[in-house]
């Protein structure tokens, strides 16, 4: 089971038990951490698209620490006017340990049932269609 989720601007594909580097969260090390913006959820029973997401599912995870990425180098320069600038950054992180994705199992189940109950009625339907067509065409052959 995966889901793809929306968060810090950027959109994370996680599984449980992975460890995601997010932009800096606002939350303390050791606490939990849920992500309602859940675009895609693909599991056993199927693929869940959301629009744009997924209603009462959620992602769950643990900060694990903070940090700071590698450091970059920004060099700026105009040309035959002696300006140069010379500066660095490093990005703050958040690591994230992906604990659990929540699906609400119940409201599936219960759709799934009225799935299979509106596809019983229309094959019931088709049926009823196709009979009356065949009882139709056999009586116009018989009266030409």
């Amino acid at each position: 089971m995966y889901a793809i989720i929306e968060a810090c601007g950027k959109q994370y594909k996680v599984v449980e038990g992975d460890v995601v580097f997010f932009e800096k969260l606002d939350t303390e090390a050791g606490k939990k951490v849920t992500f309602d913006n859940v675009i895609l959820v693909s599991d056993e029973k199927g693929v869940q698209v959301g629009n744009p997401y997924v209603k009462g599912v959620k992602v769950e995870g643990k900060v694990v620490a903070h940090g700071k990425g590698k450091k970059i180098i920004v060099f700026k320069m105009k040309a035959k006017k002696n300006e140069r600038k010379k500066q660095g950054h490093r990005q703050p992180y958040t690591k994230v340990e992906i604990t659990a994705i929540k699906t609400p199992a119940a409201k599936t189940e219960k759709t799934a049932e009225k799935v299979e109950k509106a596809e019983a009625t229309e094959k019931k339907t088709t049926t009823a269609k196709i009979t009356t067509t065949t009882k139709t065409a056999t009586k116009k052959a018989e009266t030409k």
